[in-house]
C-alpha cells in the first residue's frame, strides 16, 4: 500500500493554485514552510473568520494523481499542485485511508492524516463543472469527497518529487475520515 510523490508544491500568497517545487520542506506542528497555509492555527480564511483559535488540522493537503485522470476522461485537464494541494501522490487510495495514519513521505518527514478536503466553489471558479467532478453521491445518497486529503506535519523534513510515501495504519478499530 506504499505510494510515491510526484509533484510537491507551495504559495505564499493566497491563491487557488500553488506552483510546483523542486521541493518542499514540513515544519513539524506548522506545514509546509513558505506556505500560506503554515501555521498551527486555521489560515483558510472562512476558518480565520469563524475562529481563528482552532487548531490547524489543514497543514498539508494531499490529492492522488489518479483523481487527474478520472477527470480527465471527463474534458477537464488538471495538473499537480492546479487544485491547490501540496503533495500529489501516486499509488495510494488516499480516500480509503483511515483518520489518524501516519505516512512517512522521503527519508524523515511524516504527516498524520485529518481528515478529507471538504471541495468547494473555488473548482468551479477554476474549471466550470469541476467541481461536480470532485462530488459525488454514494448508493445510499451520501456526499462522496474526492478532493483528497488533510494532514498536520508529526516529523519535519524535506519531500521531492519521486520520493517514498511509506502507509502506517492507526490501531484498530480504524475511524473513516470526514471532512475537516
Amino acid at each position: 500500500m506504499d505510494g510515491t510523490v510526484v509533484a510537491v508544491s507551495r504559495n505564499g500568497e493566497y491563491s487557488f493554485t500553488k506552483p510546483n517545487r523542486e521541493g518542499i520542506t514540513l515544519l513539524a506542528g506548522l506545514g509546509v514552510e513558505g506556505d500560506v497555509h503554515a501555521g498551527a492555527t486555521v489560515k483558510h480564511r472562512s476558518r480565520v473568520a469563524r475562529d481563528p483559535s482552532q487548531p490547524n488540522l489543514r497543514q498539508v493537503h494531499l490529492i492522488h494523481e489518479e483523481l487527474f485522470a478520472k477527470v480527465a476522461r471527463a474534458g477537464f485537464t488538471v495538473e499537480p499542485g492546479r487544485l491547490g494541494e501540496n503533495v500529489t501522490t501516486r499509488g495510494l487510495d488516499l480516500l480509503a485511508l483511515p483518520t489518524g495514519t501516519l505516512l512517512h513521505l522521503g527519508d524523515t518527514a511524516v504527516v498524520e492524516v485529518t481528515g478529507l478536503r471538504n471541495p468547494c466553489r473555488q473548482i468551479d471558479d477554476f474549471q466550470a463543472g469541476l467541481l461536480k467532478q470532485v462530488l459525488g453521491r454514494d448508493e445510499n445518497g451520501n456526499v462522496v469527497r474526492k478532493a483528497g486529503i488533510m494532514s498536520v506535519v508529526r516529523t519535519g523534513g524535506q519531500v521531492r518529487p519521486g520520493d517514498p510515501i511509506r502507509v502506517e495504519l492507526p490501531a484498530e478499530p480504524h475511524r473513516a475520515l470526514e471532512p475537516v
